[in-house]
Order: structure tokens, then C-alpha cells, then sequence
């Protein structure tokens, strides 16, 4: 059973930290049934450096090279949380 409290506080802490050190550049923000994980996406593309030192402050480890995408989405950078 999916536990969507749970996904939810994530959600609002990975929100927090890119509000934080990035300012409001969210594009999407969701939890994926299909891949049990939750998928950031933000509106602009970070360099490997940004990305690194972004890491480093969300509270679960982030995906940001999968073999699903190459951590370009449609609008910017992209993430992925797997729980």
C-alpha cells in the first residue's frame, strides 16, 4: 500500500530545499505510481556543479542521470527520489 502521507512530507521537503537554494523554479513536482518515485522537474537547467551542491541538500538521495531520461526534461533539469 502507498503511503501518500509520506510522499506528501517528501514532496514539501524537496519543495523547501529548491525554494531554498534556487528560488521558486519548479515546473513539476509528482509522485510516479509506475516508477515509485517522486519526479522534479524545474524550469531551468543547472550545470554539474549547481546540480552536485543541490544534491547534497534534499533529504532522500536524487536521481538526476536515469535510464529513463538524461536528466534533461522538457523544461529544465530533472530529478528522481525512488522510496
Amino acid at each position: 500500500m502507498t503511503d501518500y502521507d509520506s510522499i506528501w512530507r517528501t514532496q514539501d521537503e524537496i519543495r523547501t530545499v529548491v525554494n531554498a537554494v534556487l528560488g521558486e523554479c519548479i515546473w513539476n513536482l509528482s509522485y510516479s505510481e509506475r516508477r515509485m518515485a517522486i519526479e522534479l522537474e524545474l524550469t531551468v537547467t543547472l550545470d554539474d556543479d549547481t546540480i552536485a551542491k543541490l544534491c547534497c541538500q534534499f533529504p532522500i538521495t536524487a536521481d538526476y542521470d536515469t535510464a529513463d531520461y538524461d536528466g534533461i526534461g522538457a523544461k529544465g533539469s530533472k530529478f528522481a527520489f525512488y522510496l
